[in-house]
């Protein structure tokens, strides 16, 4: 059967049709809107390389959480700013830390919000790496215990999902095991399974204050060229205990997020990261795109692709464009 018999044309002549029959509808319940707490009142400082994200004290975060609600977007994702650093990370676990405060003042505020929670080290340390340092190697077994601390901490807080994002060997299992010794066997966990060492990482490092003092992260995190280890990964964090998994970045490894959709019956996420949000806000600001249509096109292909859940900054300018 060829022209004139077919002529997909017919369904895209309008709206209504092309809407009809679209295999796949962006909406906002996928979303997860990433923030940063950070200590103090009245903080709210804009990250420069990301327009229209802050860091904020948890009187603020609250405030943003009530209007992220309001737009229906489902779940936020937590980011700390401690007030000290160290070398071992000790303010990971704080139960008064700035995401343990955090997500304490949302529950208090009763919002209608699932509260995810990044668990890593880089955020904490003086060195920027997310593990315990020796001799300027990152030990992986020691690094561990005080990431379980960390979860742990976050779920006396009352976090609905812990999501851990260190890449060390072994993490999920011990996360695991911490929160079901102490009765949190119904807490998820959301492993960054696949996580890759990646240049979009950036803006993020100056947002979470957590780049590296020496070295780089390529001892830990993903080879940019390698797909069949992400399977790996993914399937050893599902052994481990992990509920849900992780691909980051999104864009340029939406062949890894389709790969895991077509391996894995769980639910697949995709962070949408600093460096592809910053993009296209300066993409934007120069009038080079049109800042909607394209944020909107590319969540889509993230969906596409097969990830359940988006994790982007663009969640709420999203929401609202979705809604209009």
């Amino acid at each position: 059967m060829s022209f004139p018999t077919h002529r997909p044309r017919r369904l895209r002549r309008n709206e209504a049709l092309r809407g009809l029959v679209r295999e796949t509808k962006l909406s906002v319940s996928s979303m997860v809107y990433p923030m940063f707490a950070c200590p103090g009142t009245k903080v709210r400082t804009e990250v420069s390389s990301m327009p229209g994200i802050f860091q904020q004290s948890v009187d603020q975060i609250v405030e943003e959480c009530r209007e992220v609600a309001g737009l229906g977007i489902p779940a936020v994702l937590l980011f700390g700013l401690p007030e000290k650093k160290d070398a071992l990370a000790s303010e990971a676990a704080d139960p008064r830390g700035p995401v343990q405060r955090a997500v304490e003042a949302i529950r208090k505020a009763k919002l209608n919000l699932l509260v995810i929670t990044d668990v890593c080290l880089c955020e904490y340390t003086d060195h920027g790496h997310c593990g315990v340092i020796e001799n300027e190697q990152v030990l992986n077994d020691p690094s561990l215990i005080v990431l379980a601390d960390a979860a742990l901490s976050h779920a006396r807080a009352g976090a609905d999902i812990v999501a851990p994002s260190d890449m060390m060997d072994g993490r999920v299992a011990a996360i695991r095991r911490r929160l079901d010794e102490n009765n949190f066997e119904d807490l998820a966990i959301m492993s960054y399974a696949a996580k890759y060492c990646s240049g979009f990482y950036g803006p993020f490092r100056e947002a979470a204050q957590s780049a590296p003092q020496f070295g780089d992260r390529r001892s830990y995190q993903m080879d940019p060229g390698n797909a069949r280890e992400a399977l790996r990964e993914v399937a050893t964090d599902l052994e481990e205990g992990a509920d849900m998994i992780m691909v980051k970045p999104a864009m340029p490894y939406l062949d890894i997020v389709q790969k895991v959709r077509e391996r894995f019956d769980v639910p697949v996420a995709a962070y949408n990261v600093s460096g592809e949000y910053s993009m296209v806000k300066a993409a934007a600001r120069n009038g080079w795109i049109d800042e909607q249509r394209v944020v909107l096109e590319i969540l889509t292909g993230i969906q596409r692709a097969g990830a359940e859940i988006i994790v982007t900054y663009h969640a709420k300018d999203a929401a609202r464009w979705l809604k209009a």
